[in-house]
């Protein structure tokens, strides 16, 4: 089994990382920078950087805050926010990411994906799809879940990662912040549709969250969350030690 990732998500709104349920009633957590620091040293494997209002605001992502997060850190960093060109892609990766999310710029241009990919590389570029349950079909939202687009959302994951996409965030609106766990279904539905890596993100509550997500869609490769990370609730060091008494292959 490949080794799965546990991934904290800094979502920043005005500078400073914030939190909210389905991404609503945003409330204050801490500076970007220092969690960003302390969770390359509690053995994150990944870190996630969302500039939430960048693309609801059509304005561009805090660079300076960005770079001197990814100065502190010392794992793979992947950066999203307002990315609607390829001069976006080349000032954050500038910036120091590693990888480029890509969600409202890619749904406004579809020809953003394979253009960067060919730039900079499929393993670059990530596919970020806020999605929802409506009236039975999974549907994705743009500019920060505020708007349905009304595109089906397996087959515009599909299509974005034909389209040379090297990786796929599942944002699950309807389970963020909730804590109840995450949205099996619908991690199943994308993850049998495609075949790059997929992140699991909204929902997770407890360590048994994450068990209870690898043991049962071994197709997922990542859980990302934030909340439980953020407060307290669960530790990085403990997570990894529960899923690997459980058998589940996780870097120590």
């Amino acid at each position: 089994m490949l080794t799965k990732r546990i991934i904290p998500c800094l979502d920043v709104k005005d500078g400073r990382v914030v939190k909210g349920v389905k991404f609503q009633g945003l409330s204050d957590v801490n500076s970007p920078v220092e969690l960003a620091d302390f969770y390359s040293r509690s053995g994150a494997d990944e870190l996630v950087f969302y500039d939430i209002t960048a693309s609801a605001e059509g304005r561009k992502l805090f660079t300076d805050i960005l770079t001197e997060a990814a100065s502190k850190i010392f794992i793979p960093l992947t950066v999203g926010g307002g990315i609607s060109t390829l001069d976006d892609f080349d000032r954050v990766l500038k910036c120091g990411a590693d990888k480029v999310s890509v969600n409202s710029g890619a749904i406004a241009d579809p020809s953003l994906i394979p253009r960067a990919a060919e730039k900079y590389g499929d393993q670059c570029v990530v596919i970020s799809a806020d999605v929802a349950l409506i009236d039975g079909v999974y549907r994705v939202f743009s500019k920060g879940a505020r708007e349905n687009t009304g595109m089906e959302a397996v087959s515009w994951i599909k299509s974005c990662v034909e389209n040379g996409a090297g990786e796929v965030v599942l944002n699950s609106i309807d389970t963020d912040g909730v804590k109840g766990g995450f949205d099996i279904d619908m991690l199943r539905a994308v993850s049998d549709a495609v075949d790059v890596p997929v992140i699991a993100s909204g929902g997770a509550g407890s360590i048994d969250d994450f068990i209870t997500l690898f043991k049962t869609l071994p197709k997922v490769d990542a859980g990302l969350a934030a909340s439980i990370f953020h407060f307290g609730e669960v530790a990085i060091p403990d997570l990894k030690k529960a899923l690997a008494a459980e058998g589940i292959t996780v870097r120590i």
